[in-house]
């Protein structure tokens, strides 16, 4: 079996591939030479992350591929159900980046309470001359400590944002399109355990009412779960990031509601129109960005090729026997 990695495969994830006698490509292939590649190379497995795009032509050209892998949860650059229906096996790893997305939630959350998003552009340039005035203006503060956090989802990214939040003292609501129940654990350093019982709800104005922090972290939607009529329901000074997908929110509402003070402070990891975010979203001070980093951890990499590597082995001792 020969794999090929366009987009990279962790070292652990590598070796544990080449450990069970697979052949690992970690060729760099542009898009439009994949097709090609894979057919002059004789690839079995095509691994992914948002790069490489997996679409019908690509399938429909490439017979020989058996098994097409996405490094991360989101499958939406891949035609998913047309290669299944091609007898292709599609894999992910919709775990492995939970917890380094839930802490990229975090990180955002506490530069927009803290202004460091703001203070980290200015203090370069006006930290000599401004020093005081700079202190005085980003006094007004939140410890996210007895705050109330909203999370949009339940999935495997949600409940580690959740786990968080409970850590911290935080109150919790959770909103789903129907009401389930999860138990969430949290596991200590000591091997203590206390375990949460979490029931979502699918009533958006009763979620939206008195949330503080709102984090969205559903799959790819075709129409925006937070746009105008949301943002009115929102508490005054509210902070909102999104590590989702670009198009759950409106952008364009979104910096209204921020200019209008209903908005304190928004961070987006994704965007509409990404890899060209609109220059509006990156010159705003009221927002704290990131380029779709969310799981691009070292540890979530490496938990991604493993698990990847797993599965393809996996597979392949099934069509073996």
């Amino acid at each position: 079996m020969k794999v090929l990695a366009n987009d990279g495969i962790s070292k652990s994830g590598e070796q544990a591939l080449k450990d069970a006698g697979i052949e690992v490509l970690d060729n760099r292939v542009a898009q439009d030479h994949v097709i090609n590649f894979i057919n002059e190379n004789n690839v079995d497995v095509l691994l992914v992350r948002s790069a490489t795009k997996v679409r019908q032509d690509l399938i429909d050209a490439c017979p020989g591929l058996k098994i097409i892998g996405r490094g991360g949860i989101g499958m939406d650059n891949i035609d998913v159900e047309y290669a299944k229906s091609k007898g292709i096996k599609v894999i992910n790893t919709p775990t492995a980046s939970s917890k380094s997305v839930a802490e990229l939630v975090f990180g955002h959350f506490f530069s927009l309470a803290r202004f460091l998003h703001e203070s980290n552009r200015l203090m370069p340039l006006e930290g000599e001359t401004h020093f005081n005035a700079m202190k005085k203006s980003f006094s007004k503060a939140y410890e996210l400590s007895g705050k109330t956090l909203g999370v949009i989802g339940f999935g495997s990214i949600g409940q580690e944002v959740l786990k968080i939040g409970i850590s911290l003292g935080m109150k919790v609501k959770v909103l789903t399109r129907k009401p389930k129940t999860k138990t969430l654990a949290l596991n200590f350093f000591d091997e203590q355990s206390v375990n949460f019982e979490i029931t979502s709800i699918n009533d958006m104005s009763e979620f939206l009412k008195d949330t503080d922090f709102i984090s969205i972290n559903t799959p790819k939607t075709n129409e925006y779960i937070i746009d105008t009529p949301q943002f009115e329901k929102m508490k005054d000074g509210v902070y909102i990031v999104n590590t989702a997908r670009g198009g759950v929110m409106n952008e364009v509402a979104l910096i209204d509601f921020i200019e209008s003070e209903k908005v304190a402070g928004a961070a987006l990891d994704v965007f509409e129109k990404e890899p060209n975010p609109e220059v509006l979203l990156l010159m705003n001070p009221a927002l704290s960005l990131s380029p779709h980093v969310g799981g691009n951890t070292v540890d979530a990499q490496e938990k991604i090729g493993v698990e990847l590597a797993e599965q393809i082995i996996k597979l392949q001792k099934e069509t073996i026997q």
